[in-house]
C-alpha cells in the first residue's frame, strides 16, 4: 500500500459495527491481496493496520476513495483493466456496466461479451470496498449482498 509500504505481510481484521461483521485484509509486499467480510476473523489476524483505521473512518461516513492503496491485481489483464476503471468511480457515484465498458480501454460498450467480462471481473474482485464494485449498479459485487447494500447506503447510492 502506498499509504503503508512497509506493512508486514499478513492477515489483518477488525470488527465493524456498521457492517455487523469483520473487515479482513490480506497484505503482502505492501499491496492488498484481498478484502473479505467474515463473521469471524481468521485465527491469528492482527488488528493494527493503518488501512483498517481508514476503513473504519470510511464506515463512519468519512469520504475516502482508497485510490492511493496498492492492490495486487492477480487476474487476467482484461479483468484487471476493468477493476482499475472501477477504482476511478468517485465516492457517491454509481455507474452502469455500460459506463464501465466506456471507461475501460479496449472494451466496446455495446458488446454483451464485454459486459459479461465486466460482470466476471466484478464478481471475482479480490478487494471489494478498495476496488469499489458496489458503485456499479447493475453488476455483481464480490462482497456479500448485505455488505454491498450497506456500502451503497453509506454512499447514498
Amino acid at each position: 500500500m502506498s499509504t503503508d509500504p512497509d506493512a508486514e505481510s499478513g492477515i489483518y481484521a477488525r470488527e465493524s459495527v456498521y457492517l455487523e461483521r469483520y473487515v479482513q485484509v490480506g497484505v503482502a509486499g505492501g499491496r492488498v491481496l484481498s478484502v473479505a467480510f467474515p463473521t469471524t476473523p481468521e485465527a491469528g489476524a492482527e488488528e493494527t493496520l493503518p488501512l483498517l483505521d481508514r476503513i473504519d473512518a470510511y464506515l463512519e461516513g468519512q469520504v475516502d476513495d482508497f485510490d492511493d492503496v496498492a492492490v495486487a491485481m492477480t487476474m487476467p489483464t482484461n479483468q484487471g483493466d476493468v477493476l482499475e476503471a472501477v477504482r476511478s468511480i468517485p465516492y457517491g457515484d454509481d455507474f452502469s456496466v455500460e459506463q464501465v465498458a466506456r471507461m475501460t480501454p479496449g472494451l466496446d460498450p455495446e458488446s454483451e461479451e464485454d459486459h459479461q467480462l465486466i460482470r466476471t471481473a466484478l464478481a471475482e474482485n479480490p478487494a471489494p470496498l478498495i476496488v469499489p464494485d458496489h458503485r456499479v449498479r447493475d453488476g455483481p459485487s464480490s462482497a456479500p449482498p448485505e455488505v454491498e447494500q450497506r456500502l451503497r447506503s453509506l454512499e447514498s447510492l
